[in-house]
């Protein structure tokens, strides 16, 4: 007798979304097993970003459902999708500009870990995450930018500390809206080459 079949980790149960009289997203449906990588591939104005919103809580639907692992999370705050794994990086950098490499990723690390946090404490006594910071930043080649403040990072570094910021979250699915978008050829090599050796059970 087979047994049931695996239910999807992500699906888009007929998501229309609406701007005034514009019709941005027209009844997506959409099942995403775990495990598995997809992208989404269209002209710009074709709702790409428009629907990563719908995903990342940005954006509520028009009509429609978004549920992740079984659990409907159409009405949940981008916070609370968070915390039920699922973490996006953005088309536009999204990292603390006045704080380093190393200090966002470790504010990413103690958004995961709450009982670690206290604000009254430097970053740099954060003993219980710097060392997992550390190794998210080799991971991503990113070791000799950890003292550098965002902002004073190169564009293709910044996509890079943006991916680890997501990263951080472990999440079960991690959205990339445009990962590539602005980096030179060899920049996007590299990246590719990142998103490659992330490891296979990462849903993408």
């Amino acid at each position: 007798m087979a047994g049931a079949p695996e239910r999807p980790l992500l699906e888009i149960r007929g998501a229309v979304k609406d701007f005034g009289g514009v019709r941005a997203l027209a009844g997506v449906d959409l099942a995403v097993e775990a495990g598995t990588r997809h992208a989404l591939i269209g002209p710009n104005g074709a709702g790409k970003t428009t629907l990563f919103h719908l995903l990342g809580g940005q954006l509520q639907p028009t009509r429609g459902r978004i549920l992740l692992d079984g659990e409907d999370i159409t009405p949940l705050p981008p916070e609370a999708r968070a915390r039920r794994g699922l973490a996006r990086s953005f088309q536009i950098i999204s990292c603390f500009p006045d704080a380093t490499a190393l200090e966002n990723v470790q504010l990413a690390l103690l958004a995961r870990h709450p009982a670690r946090r206290a604000w009254w404490r430097p970053l740099n006594g954060s003993s219980g995450v710097t060392g997992e910071a550390e190794a998210l930043l080799r991971r991503l080649a990113l070791t000799p930018w950890a003292g550098h403040p965002a902002r004073h990072l190169p564009y293709g570094i910044q996509r890079r500390l943006d991916l680890a910021v997501a990263l951080a979250a472990v999440p079960r699915l991690l959205l990339l809206d445009e990962p590539t978008a602005g980096l030179s050829p060899e920049e996007t090599t590299e990246m590719v080459a990142l998103l490659a050796s992330l490891p296979r059970e990462q849903t993408l």
